[in-house]
């Protein structure tokens, strides 16, 4: 870390960093701007602000427009068609209540909302961190966040980054126990990105370790430890984190009248059908491997496990564990593996911690950073930057 910045006040030391790895990023998209061919979006070779709103960012730019549509577009057979249904409304209309406000357009409002989106994360992030870690260590946490593979979509208008900062602010309440304080903060979570399934389960995880007996406390003193005010909190959250995990596709299913009009509207994006819980995994690994994935999967898995139990992740805490764990569970359960699962492992955020506690050598901590700096450039130049593929279309970022 910089010298001058040592014993800086934390949030100048981390915004100081943010605004680095910012800038780094910006570079990047920009050099790879100038290579950009002919796309859907925009003229080969477009500005900054034209090439990273492109993509789900189309999307997103709708909802602002548009709003969602009361009746969803269906093809000559019937089938579901995309529509904007597949992205959740905070970060869209967010920046619509502000461009009301300032009369400033979408192009610019956007991006600008999401950086600063993702500052406010770093910072609630770092002190997430301090509660496991030396001022040193949760820097050095931050700064593998800031520089990890998937970060550019930080500052581009998708709603990672405002999903980011609400999801770490609610761990953080949890953590500290302040149950009724998180109630609105995992609503507006849950509304931003599909994280509500899994931090309802998180939640109910927490709980459960919370009260299970061991060696030193029963039930009874486990319980005992709990405040009036965190005995109500508890089940209250539990309650509120179970509806807001339901809440957009019931929201969905109000508007159009169709009750399954998210979850026909996701499996658009992976070739229509209906969702299947944990097969997109297993189809996934025998068309590209034969029977042979089902075993890589399932090496792949017992090695996460491992991971999840080694030295340096125990260190950050059982209930950031179980928040990885619930999430994992989560993906596993219900995503399409594709190279869009890259920037899905943002909520997996807690291991920039654990890799920083693997070792305290600052030759293995800055050669992670240069490692995930060049993983930076292969992720723009390889799934943000837009090329045709031979059967036309490209690999989503």
């Amino acid at each position: 870390m910089l010298k001058p910045l040592r014993h800086s006040p934390w949030w100048l030391r981390i915004t100081v960093l943010y605004l680095a790895t910012r800038l780094l990023t910006f570079l990047i998209f920009s050099a790879t701007a100038l290579h950009q061919g002919a796309n859907p979006w925009f003229q080969a070779s477009p500005s900054y602000l034209d090439f990273i709103n492109i993509w789900d960012s189309e999307w997103y730019h709708r909802i602002f427009t548009d709003l969602y549509p009361q009746q969803l577009p269906l093809a000559a057979d019937g089938s579901v068609q995309e529509n904007n249904w597949a992205f959740y409304p905070l970060f869209p209309l967010l920046v619509r209540g502000l461009a009301g406000l300032t009369g400033a357009g979408w192009s610019v409002l956007a991006p600008i909302v999401a950086t600063l989106a993702a500052l406010a994360a770093s910072l609630v992030i770092y002190r997430l961190f301090r509660l496991f870690a030396s001022t040193v260590t949760s820097t050095w946490g931050i700064a593998f966040l800031l520089t990890f593979p998937i970060s550019p979509v930080l500052q581009v208008p998708y709603a990672e980054s405002l999903n980011l900062f609400l999801l770490s602010s609610a761990l953080y309440l949890v953590i500290k126990h302040r149950y009724f304080l998180a109630m609105p903060v995992v609503v507006l979570s849950a509304l931003s990105r599909p994280v509500g399934v899994a931090f309802a389960l998180f939640f109910f995880l927490h709980l459960l370790f919370r009260l299970l007996p061991n060696r030193s406390q029963d039930f009874g003193q486990r319980l005992a430890a709990f405040t009036p005010v965190q005995r109500w909190g508890a089940p209250s959250l539990l309650v509120v984190s179970g509806i807001a995990a339901f809440a957009w596709p019931l929201i969905a299913w109000a508007v159009t009248g169709d009750f399954a009009a998210y979850t026909n509207t996701e499996a658009v994006w992976r070739g229509g059908g209906s969702l299947v819980l944990f097969q997109p995994w297993f189809d996934s690994a025998t068309s590209l491997l034969g029977w042979w994935g089902i075993l890589v999967l399932l090496l792949l898995m017992a090695a996460f496990v491992l991971y999840l139990n080694s030295a340096a992740v125990r260190r950050i805490g059982l209930d950031l564990r179980l928040w990885c764990v619930a999430y994992a569970v989560y993906l596993f359960a219900v995503l399409h593996p594709q190279t869009s699962t890259f920037r899905l492992l943002l909520p997996l955020f807690p291991l920039a911690l654990a890799t920083a506690f693997i070792s305290r050598s600052k030759a293995f901590r800055t050669a992670v950073l240069v490692f995930f700096v060049l993983l930076q450039i292969v992720w723009v130049v390889w799934l943000w930057a837009w090329a045709s593929l031979p059967g036309g279309g490209d690999y989503p970022p």
